[in-house]
């Protein structure tokens, strides 16, 4: 007898064992453990420790807290000036309310798919191709805005929405290409006129820096000339002024004096042309000359 109670003491330690292990839950972070007690929403479990009823409670979802990418593919939309465009969309969503998301909405992901290409439909529809391809940041906060308000119900927070590529028709692509094309070459060309006008500016600034340089050189040039001829003339000045000291120092007489103005208009006198106009008080000037050729030719006479 106490064998068996021993036997049932064990059954009965090992089931309640297995149903607390059973009953205990540990949540990994950034996780949140949806409970259902008899079918009915009962709580969620948050990260940690965590214990349930084992006999009542289950573990009906796992929602992930992080924050979630989903990349639909291309939709077709049709513009306002009638194209259609290939454009395909990623979400980048996360869940706020684990409850709400598990029962707000059945497959939350389609339903996500779908309004988005509801949203981008209306949106496009709106704007004319060139709008379109030039607007992403626009479309972006638009559909951002619309997503985020209307998922609000389901708990999720659309956090960001780009537009991952803009595919318009065919013949509107080869028209963009020529377009894109002739632009290259246009900005290749301006590049090209713009390098040849610095280029000829350069050239134009050399030969107006090297005229610069050479009309200084030349002014240089006079100036050290004028200066030269200047100094020439000022030692000039200051010998004949030298030599009156020298006379006037000596008392010439006056036959002297008359000799070295004579000197001063045989100097006058040598150019060509040149009249000189003798004062009277040079006129016994021929006299003295003469004298002074007679004592010459005695002189010579003597030497004999």
């Amino acid at each position: 007898m106490n064998v068996i109670g021993y036997v049932i003491a064990i059954i009965i330690l090992a089931i309640i064992i297995v149903f607390t292990a059973k009953g205990i839950k540990i949540v990994p972070e950034s996780r949140v453990y949806v409970i259902e007690r008899l079918g009915k929403y009962s709580q969620g479990l948050q990260s940690g420790l965590n214990f349930i009823n084992p006999f009542f409670d289950r573990v009906a979802k796992v929602i992930s807290l992080k924050e979630q990418v989903v990349d639909f593919p291309p939709q077709p939309v049709i513009t306002k000036d009638n194209a259609t465009m290939q454009i395909d969309t990623i979400v980048y969503f996360q869940i706020t309310d684990p409850k709400l998301y598990t029962y707000g909405v059945e497959r939350p992901l389609a339903a996500i798919e779908n309004l988005t290409a509801t949203t981008l439909r209306n949106i496009i529809g709106d704007m004319t191709v060139d709008q379109t391809l030039t607007s992403r940041d626009t479309i972006n906060t638009a559909m951002r805005a619309e997503l985020d308000e209307a998922t609000d119900p389901w708990g999720i927070k659309v956090n960001r929405v780009e537009l991952k590529s803009i595919l318009p028709p065919e013949d509107i692509r080869v028209a963009m290409e020529k377009e894109m094309k002739a632009e290259r070459e246009k900005r290749a060309n301006i590049l090209e006129a713009q390098a040849k006008k610095e280029s000829a500016i350069l050239v134009a600034e050399g030969n107006k820096q090297a005229a610069i340089l050479n009309a200084e050189a030349e002014k240089e040039t006079a100036i050290k000339r004028a200066e030269g001829q200047a100094q020439a003339i000022l030692a000039i000045q200051k010998a004949q002024a030298e030599s009156l000291r020298v006379l006037s120092e000596a008392d010439p007489s006056q036959k002297v004096l008359t000799l070295k103005g004579l000197e001063a208009f045989q100097k006058v006198a040598d150019g060509k042309a040149t009249k000189i106009i003798i004062p009277t008080e040079l006129s016994g000037l021929a006299s003295l000359a003469t004298s002074f050729a007679e004592l010459n030719q005695k002189v010579e006479l003597k030497k004999e």
